[in-house]
């Protein structure tokens, strides 16, 4: 078997960019990815995702300006390209920009025409091609010949896929049931579908639920062993440093193997919430964190528990675990949490978290595992108005008190099938002169093409939390449909792309 080239990556890609059809990509990458060798199987997957397994490597767009001219034949392995940049990103201390450029300039001398686009959109982010970890997942899984449950599972214990799906495809089912949780390495968290009310989340979760508070804070993850915990926050990022109260309220516990989930928030003196963005500033901080520890406290409530005592729980049902947390956390730093099959009861709770200032509930079933990484059926998010975390996919100028920045935002959700998104519509409500500003500095970053004198295409990172009043039936979008007086909330930076509401979840609502 011969080393793959990057030439052959970057065909795929354009193979799969051209190919809407979730089936087609899943052949595209898994035609790929069988023939790999095993030391750059991991190398192909992050590729082929959008990632680089160095993270960053200290390169700009400045460093990317001016480049070589391309080779006419294709020579370059990934292996060969993967060591050129760890060689990048190694370089520090005086004289190491010129160094780091250098090496820019000897990776993409090696390369055609066509390799240096791919590499180019790779350093930059803009590898969108509906490569998404859904459809690479069933690609590992066809490629290896193993069942695509394994690999969610072990994707569920490692966090990383690139990682597992190189283990799939040396090791088949037996390596990817080696993987188990690792305390202190992020676990990706589960997420919630939603409903309109809590009469009609009890009856898609078959009767009996359990309704938690659902508060308007950070989502972590805090990972102990011994004297060393370590928090991440929903896109793994670690933020240890930053949240100290989350920290010390760990190293409290009487069990010293643990790893929970849970939110961190600031309060009130009168116990209700600050604006999420106070809580997002916050913890966001690196900068003289005991000052703001002081100015601006947070909060900790738990309410699940993937590990404790050393016993991994992610298979277990919600109630079990909830049992465990428990038995292992003491209650005031627990979200408040409500059994009932009672749709009444269920929607006094709900009132009450809404006096609390809080954003509503989280039914879930008490029968569910945690589906890690998805919106599993088991867990459905109730809000007293109607709201999506959507992607901006475009902006337009503006005019009258708003011209010269970008206002009317083209709102998209998630298609699960191809891993595009769907816009549902558009929307210029609830944007304040701050937030014009802020978003058109960040969309003009994010530009591409083809834009137009009234129009700027952004690349499809930026998650917007919506609210809108139903969705109807209309045949001026893609989709069928479009959101009815949709007006911004806010901007999720803790939320990826990849973590926004589905079309199927929006059909729901339809009038």
């Amino acid at each position: 078997m011969r080393s793959v080239l990057l030439i052959d990556l970057a065909r795929t890609s354009a193979a799969i960019a051209a190919d809407s059809a979730r089936l087609a990509k899943i052949r595209h990458l898994a035609e790929l990815l069988s023939r790999v060798e095993p030391g750059e199987a991991e190398i192909a997957i992050a590729y082929l995702a959008g990632e680089l397994p160095q993270r960053q490597i200290g390169v700009g767009w400045r460093t990317l300006q001016d480049l070589p001219d391309p080779r006419q034949i294709a020579t370059a392995t990934l292996t060969e390209v993967d060591q050129l940049l760890s060689r990048i990103k190694a370089q520090s201390g005086p004289g190491s920009q010129a160094a780091r450029k250098d090496l820019v300039h000897q990776l993409f001398r090696s390369l055609t025409r066509q390799e240096q686009s791919f590499l180019l959109r790779l350093l930059g982010g803009e590898l969108r091609q509906g490569a998404l970890n859904g459809v690479m997942i069933e690609a590992v899984a066809k490629a290896a010949g193993t069942p695509t449950a394994e690999v969610r599972r072990a994707l569920t214990l490692r966090g990383w896929l690139p990682a597992v799906g190189a283990a799939a495809l040396t090791g088949g089912v037996e390596s990817l049931r080696s993987f188990h949780l690792e305390v202190g390495r992020p676990v990706s968290p589960m997420l919630a579908q939603s409903a309109p009310n809590v009469r009609a989340a009890l009856e898609k979760l078959g009767g009996t639920a359990a309704l938690e508070w659902k508060l308007d804070g950070i989502r972590v993850q805090a990972h102990r062993s011994g004297a060393e915990v370590k928090v991440f926050t929903r896109t793994l990022d670690d933020i240890t440093t930053q949240v100290p109260e989350l920290v010390e309220a760990v190293l409290a516990l009487p069990v010293d193997d643990i790893v929970l989930d849970g939110e961190v928030i600031a309060l009130r003196p009168d116990g209700r919430p600050e604006p999420f963005q106070v809580t997002a500033s916050r913890v966001a901080s690196k900068i003289d964190v005991a000052r703001l520890r002081e100015t601006t406290p947070l909060s900790v409530f738990f309410f699940d528990a993937l590990r404790i005592g050393g016993e991994d729980l992610l298979d277990l049902p919600d109630s079990k675990r909830h049992a465990a947390l428990e038995r292992a956390v003491p209650a005031e730093l627990l979200t408040p949490r409500l059994l009932t099959s009672d749709a009444e009861e269920g929607m006094s709770f709900f009132a009450d978290v809404l006096r609390h200032g809080h954003e509503g509930v989280v039914a879930k079933s008490p029968d569910a595992t945690y589906a890690a990484g998805r919106r599993g059926a088991g867990w459905i998010k109730v809000k007293p108005r109607h709201t999506l975390d959507l992607v901006v996919l475009a902006a337009e100028w503006g005019h009258g008190r708003r011209q010269g920045k970008l206002s009317n935002l083209h709102l998209g959700a998630r298609d699960p099938e191809s891993g595009d998104f769907v816009m549902l519509g558009k929307t210029f409500k609830g944007l304040t002169d701050e937030l014009l500003a802020w978003q058109t500095e960040r969309f003009l970053a994010l530009a591409e093409g083809p834009s137009d004198e009234w129009v700027v295409r952004v690349r499809p990172e930026m998650v917007v939390e919506v609210a809108f009043d139903g969705v109807q039936r209309s045949p001026r979008y893609p989709g069928g449909m479009a959101l009815r007086f949709a007006r911004v909330l806010r901007y999720r930076p803790d939320k990826r792309a990849e973590d926004a509401d589905t079309v199927d979840s929006v059909r729901e609502l339809l009038l």
